[in-house]
C-alpha cells in the first residue's frame, strides 16, 4: 500500500566532498548546499532507506563510485527553504561506472542524468539502477558475493 521505493543519484565534486570523505566521516553526512529547486524537490521526495548512487562530477571524474542510503528525510535548519537529507555509506561500487560508458549503453538512453546534466540530485528508475549496478559489478553491501569469481 505504501509508495514504491525510489532510487536516486547524488552528484558531488570530489574536491568538495569525495567518496573517501564520506567513508572517513563514519559513512554519514548531511547532504546540503543544494540550491536548484528541481534538485530540492527530488530531495524532499526521498524516503528513509532509499538508495542513492554517489556520483563524482567535475571535468576529470564523472562516474558512479558508490552507494549511500537515506537515513534522515528532508529537513530545514534555518528556514529560507534550504534544507538537507542525511545519508550513510552502504558500499563502494566494485568498479566505478564512467559517464561515457553509461552514455554508450542503449539500456540507459533517456536517463535524466543525460537530459539534465547540471541537476545535482537525479531520480533513477529501477531498470536504470539495476543496469548501472550491472555495469559496475554491483556494490559492497548489495548482498552479492563477487570477490571470489576470479574474472576481471
Amino acid at each position: 500500500m505504501g509508495k514504491e521505493r525510489q532510487y536516486w543519484l547524488l552528484k558531488t565534486e570530489p574536491g568538495e566532498w569525495s567518496w573517501e570523505d564520506q567513508a572517513a566521516n563514519g559513512g554519514v553526512t548531511k547532504w546540503d548546499g543544494v540550491k536548484n529547486r528541481q534538485a530540492q524537490k527530488n530531495m524532499k521526495a526521498m524516503r528513509l532507506n532509499e538508495l542513492c548512487f554517489f556520483y563524482h562530477s567535475g571535468a576529470r571524474s564523472r562516474r558512479v563510485v558508490g552507494v549511500v542510503s537515506v537515513i534522515r528525510e528532508w529537513y530545514e535548519e534555518n528556514g529560507g527553504g534550504a534544507g538537507a537529507v542525511d545519508v550513510k555509506e552502504v558500499g563502494m561500487m566494485r568498479r566505478a561506472v564512467d559517464l561515457k560508458e553509461m552514455k554508450r549503453d542503449q539500456e540507459l538512453k533517456g536517463w535524466a542524468l543525460f537530459r539534465q546534466p547540471r541537476l545535482s540530485v537525479v531520480n533513477v528508475e529501477k531498470k536504470v539502477w539495476d543496469r548501472v549496478c550491472d555495469l559496475g559489478g554491483g556494490f559492497d553491501g548489495d548482498g552479492e558475493k563477487k570477490d571470489d569469481e576470479g574474472d576481471e
